[in-house]
């Protein structure tokens, strides 16, 4: 795939990019360079590579899905302005 102005340009004008009709000039033997690359990678047997997410093997650390109250009430409520019966207290809204 060859890389010319005219693709430099309506890629810009997706990304939202103004540039000037040299920096097209000038970005386009660069863009198509890249796409070179690319082509190059494709070419390469990975046939006998298995897919993989990571580099190194990573192991989640999960804990059980438990459902609890923290047990941290009382410092939670110690932070409101007014606390009654283990709740914040607000005060009446509707008349």
């Amino acid at each position: 795939m060859s890389v010319d102005i005219a693709t430099v340009k309506k890629i810009a004008s997706l990304a939202r990019i103004a540039i000037t009709e040299e920096e097209a000039a000038r970005i386009a033997p660069e863009l198509d360079n890249i796409m070179g690359w690319i082509e190059q990678l494709g070419e390469v047997d990975t046939s006998s590579v298995e897919p993989m997410t990571a580099v190194i093997p990573n192991h989640l650390r999960l804990r059980d899905d438990v459902v609890t109250d923290g047990n941290v009430r009382d410092a939670v409520l110690s932070n409101a302005p007014q606390a009654e019966h283990g709740f914040f207290a607000v005060p009446k809204v509707i008349e």
